[in-house]
């Protein structure tokens, strides 16, 4: 099945796509930046940076940290993140509905591997 990827270009430079999404919605579940990071095959370097970056795009954070300390440290989406990560899969879903026969069109014309 096609997948629809969606990636904005704001005009004030800021990018948000469905890697920065896909990293949200894994801190929601594993309560940890380094956690979601490894869940997505990347550093914690990288997933940290990327959650600064988003915490600096918008105009609230859309991630909360707590610093570890026996237990480690915790990582939490802020109700301003849901409604980022829910705006995001609602415009993909409409996006998806809207070129439905498009992309059906052109996938009965790819050839399979077999060809």
């Amino acid at each position: 099945m096609t997948q629809i990827s969606l990636k904005f270009d704001f005009a004030n430079g800021e990018r948000l796509g469905p890697g920065k999404v896909d990293l949200l919605e894994q801190v929601r579940a594993h309560g940890s930046i380094a956690a979601a990071g490894r869940a997505m095959g990347m550093s914690y370097r990288r997933a940290w940076l990327l959650i600064d970056r988003l915490n600096h795009m918008f105009v609230e954070p859309v991630v909360v940290t707590q610093m570890g300390g026996r237990g480690g440290g915790a990582a939490t989406l802020t109700p301003f993140g849901e409604t980022i990560v829910r705006r995001y899969r609602a415009l993909q879903a409409k996006t998806a509905a809207a070129a439905a026969e498009d992309l059906a069109a052109l996938e009965a014309v790819l050839r399979t591997p077999d060809d």
